[in-house]
């Protein structure tokens, strides 16, 4: 499904949901509803399916999110169920997460790790994303990936580090191969 569509409801829903003063609302909303799509793949299946009746996934995602989302993310269900595009809605949430950081001057960063951070590498991560994203508030993402073996990849907007020691040791071999 089309990108440029889930921007252009991600942008229609931001501008609505700050005319309305319920931005920030809305913004969590998004957060739950790409996290509940993200972990559930039957969800995201139902969703995407031309199979299913597209009120079938409304009345759905109505049972999951009831009571959890604002009126305004219910009135985005139905629209998307008037007009046929409720396969678009987990990467409506996204684009609305992106369009509202940027919107608040908030720059998304992601750092893969082999294992847990403390709260010291965590600072230093957060850091030297801080001076890539030239000084700009920062929402950090951690993710862990045992087969980076050890250190750390992050990206910041298009800026991507990686320290692996995966990567060092894919170069090693390159090198070697020369």
């Amino acid at each position: 499904m089309s990108v440029r569509a889930a921007k252009r409801y991600a942008k229609a829903l931001l501008d609505l949901a700050s005319e309305t003063h319920q931005s920030d609302v809305v913004y969590k909303d998004m957060q739950l509803i790409a996290n509940s799509i993200a972990e559930n793949a039957e969800l995201s299946l139902l969703l995407e399916s031309p199979v299913y009746k597209i009120s079938d996934k409304k009345k759905t995602l109505q049972a999951i999110f009831s009571g959890k989302v604002n009126t305004l993310t219910t009135q985005l269900f139905s629209l998307l169920e008037t007009n046929k595009r409720m396969g678009l809605l987990a990467r409506i949430a996204e684009q609305y997460q992106i369009q509202y950081n940027e919107q608040k001057g908030v720059v998304e960063a992601s750092v893969i790790t082999a294992f847990e951070l403390d709260q010291k590498l965590r600072d230093k991560i957060l850091s030297k994303a801080k001076e890539l994203a030239e000084g700009k508030e920062i929402n950090l993402k951690t993710k862990i990936n045992q087969s980076i073996i050890g250190g750390f990849i992050l990206r910041v907007g298009d800026v991507q580090i990686d320290a692996s020691v995966l990567h060092k040791i894919t170069n090693l071999k390159r090198e070697l191969k020369q």
